[in-house]
């Protein structure tokens, strides 16, 4: 019995370390996933709060995982273990049987699991964590001076969300990362049929949340804002494009994609998600990179979900006078993990990525 619960704390140890730190490289991606979570749940009242509980559920699955192997404080331990992985073994099971979301990011965007691999991971771990819960008073501490080690990882765990929130995540895992060709990206599989989506686009005006289609959305329309955009499954495939929402289109809703990705000199997109919460301490970097597009040496173009009048506003405030184009937000969002994030593209091949701390 010693031998199986030893093995179990390995496992289950390891897994939990193992996935806080995937997600700990990229925290944002889990607290976007959180808020698709909310949305679904109707609770999103918990939105504004999904990355302070997604930095905080990080690093306790670095924590809770390290506490296992070593054998710290299991009576605390296992029973918070116990709590989370019901928690995420509820998530799961409703992302599979209800189908309203297709991933959980469980292991972050490095590692995609469908939701019936997810679910059944979950299951198994239930069962392990049990098992080591009603063994919990036979669990002692490996060595003396273990609360040093859990006082390390605690630091580590959250420094390393830290860094990753103040630059960019350590190893990208999504489709927008260095080196990538965002045309290559965009093609599908030889022989693969894609899903068919329609994209919902949902805006807000005096209180009031109304869905509309791609073809009606009052993209030109100040008095509605932007609240989130989420697709409706029309027709099921067997694959999808690593890149299907890469659409540009300028303030007056002219599809500029191509033209943009085609060009010969280098291009730099200026991601803006939201121009009434873009970060600080970019602006001389990108006005000596405006001077630049203004010598005719490189272009640039501002890419936001946001409204014309915001944009023209920030633009004002900024002294930016580069064109800017509009994209949805959750493609910006998976393109740049901040807000604003620079990236400078060659004929459509991503040579570089900048958070704005990190402008060159």
């Amino acid at each position: 019995m010693k031998l199986i619960l030893n093995l179990l704390r390995i496992i289950v140890g390891v897994l939990f370390i193992f996935s806080g730190l995937i997600k700990a490289n990229d925290p944002l991606g889990l607290s976007y996933k959180m808020e698709e979570f909310f949305e679904v749940l109707h609770l999103t009242f918990l939105s504004p709060y999904s990355l302070a509980f997604s930095v905080i559920m990080n690093a306790f699955e670095i924590i809770a995982g390290v506490a296992v192997l070593v054998g710290y404080r299991m009576r605390i331990f296992s029973g918070l273990l116990l709590l989370l992985i019901l928690f995420f073994t509820f998530l799961t099971g409703y992302a599979l049987f209800s189908g309203t979301i297709r991933e959980c990011g469980c292991f972050g965007d490095c590692i995609k699991l469908t939701a019936v691999e997810t679910f059944w991971k979950d299951v198994i771990l239930l069962v392990m964590i049990l098992v080591i819960f009603y063994s919990r008073r036979r669990i002692q501490p490996l060595f003396k001076g273990v609360g040093i080690v859990m006082l390390l990882t605690t630091v580590v765990s959250f420094g390393i969300q830290w860094y990753t929130l103040k630059h960019l995540p350590f190893f990208d895992c999504l489709p927008y990362k260095v080196g990538n060709n965002i045309p290559e990206k965009m093609k599908l599989p030889p022989g693969a049929t894609p899903d068919v989506y329609e994209m919902m686009f949902i805006y807000e005006k005096d209180g009031v949340k109304k869905e509309f289609t791609a073809d009606n959305y009052p993209w030109s329309d100040s008095t509605w804002t932007f609240v989130d955009r989420k697709d409706k499954l029309v027709k099921k495939g067997n694959a999808e494009p690593a890149i299907k929402d890469f659409i540009l289109t300028d303030l007056d809703g002219v599809n500029q994609t191509q033209a943009i990705l085609a060009e010969e000199k280098p291009v730099y997109l200026f991601l803006v998600l939201n121009t009434d919460k873009a970060g600080s301490g970019w602006e001389e970097k990108i006005k000596a990179l405006q001077q630049q597009w203004k010598d005719g040496k490189v272009l640039i173009y501002g890419v936001t979900a946001s409204t014309k009048d915001a944009v023209a506003a920030f633009s004002q405030k900024t002294g930016l006078t580069f064109p800017f184009v509009q994209m949805d937000g959750v493609a910006i969002k998976t393109a740049g993990r901040s807000n604003p994030c620079l990236l400078l593209l060659e004929q459509g091949t991503i040579k570089g990525k900048w958070h704005y701390n990190d402008i060159p």
